[in-house]
């Protein structure tokens, strides 16, 4: 199988991505321990199957920094030169240290991490953030896509109208620190990772981007017509969308995290998600499709959408990953999914 070529300009920056960009949380020990042989084979998987420069989105948050600790020492160890590796990093969360049995930001979803993390989004804490990933990835390796990391979560902590909208003036306060690193070189594109699409729209009403991250948004369980008539305005206005998170945090291939929370099969809210991935699963079968290639294409599927954010913690998943770039899904499937009531819309496929 030949390497993944195809590339699309993020924005209107001068930078190509491929449509899989590689998601890291799997190397800061997202739900489980990876031991480091596993985490240097899927490093130097990235550089298998997709043609340099490799692009891969990371951020403090994934395992409080591990994971950029983990890039960058597995980069120097297979000695990949610079240009061949796109670095995004997401900003807004600091490594502090661990002064509790377990860290105290998303509890039971880090394994045997050994530091804390605190969210610090405002011009000065974007600023430490971006001097300590710089740190932690040792040196070798630089970030040219910046971003700040959930936005949406530090606007959820607000108690009230007006906390919110000092909380908001934080934020613009990180996008000035992101302008300044870009002006200074330092970065080739600044956009924004969110879970909540809604937090992005308000901040793209206020601030200039190259990019967005979608995170649990636009997928094949969830897919709003609002959220699809806000990628059509960025598309317009040349803002590229990056998707990702399009399992709902490992919940559409199996997992009971749904958005990175536990679930139970019992209890009253989960039971219509279940329900709906049983639904799901049957018609998969039928078509004898993974779950997993059906999520990833119709993540895919808007024309805006120039790539993927795919985290995985088995390096043989990233070659049929890129194999099934490749290839197309039935159109009968995808109708008997509408038929069913379980999407809303066929895909663009291309």
């Amino acid at each position: 199988m030949e390497k993944l070529q195809l590339k699309s300009e993020l924005g209107a920056t001068g930078v190509f991505v491929p449509p899989i960009i590689f998601g890291t949380s799997a190397l800061g020990n997202l739900y489980q321990v990876l031991d480091e042989s596993t985490k240097l084979d899927i490093i130097s998987a990235w550089f298998d199957w997709v043609e340099a420069p490799v692009v891969l989105d990371t951020a403090g948050k994934y395992g409080a920094g591990l994971a950029l600790e983990v890039i960058g020492a597995g980069l120097n160890q297979l000695k990949v030169p610079p240009e061949n590796i796109i670095i995004s990093n997401k900003l807004g969360w600091y490594r502090t240290e661990l002064q509790t049995p377990e860290p105290t930001f998303e509890p039971g979803v880090w394994v045997d991490i050994h530091h804390d993390a605190v969210q610090m989004i405002s011009y000065d804490g974007i600023m430490a953030c971006y001097e300590q990933g710089t740190t932690l990835l040792g040196g070798s390796y630089n970030t040219q896509l910046l971003s700040v990391h959930d936005p949406d979560e530090y606007l959820a902590q607000a108690s009230s109208t007006a906390e919110r909208q000092t909380r908001m003036m934080d934020i613009l306060g990180g996008y000035r620190a992101l302008k300044e690193l870009k002006n200074q070189g330092k970065a080739s594109a600044i956009g924004v990772g969110s879970k909540d699409w809604r937090v992005i729209r308000a901040i793209t009403d206020k601030v200039d981007l190259d990019w967005v991250m979608l995170a649990t948004s636009f997928t094949i369980m969830e897919h709003p017509a609002e959220l699809l008539k806000f990628i059509n305005d960025l598309n317009q206005k040349h803002v590229s969308v990056i998707n990702s998170a399009v399992f709902h945090g490992g919940f559409l291939t199996g997992s009971d995290y749904y958005n990175y929370q536990k679930l139970s099969p019992e209890s009253y809210r989960a039971r219509p998600l279940y329900e709906w991935r049983e639904r799901f699963y049957r018609i998969c079968n039928t078509y004898d499709i993974q779950p997993s290639d059906a999520c990833i294409h119709f993540g895919l599927s808007h024309p805006a959408i120039v790539g993927i954010a795919l985290n995985t913690s088995r390096p043989t998943v990233i070659r049929a990953n890129v194999e099934l770039m490749q290839k197309k899904l039935p159109e009968q499937f995808w109708n008997e999914l509408m038929r069913a009531d379980l999407i809303d819309q066929m895909p663009a496929l291309a």
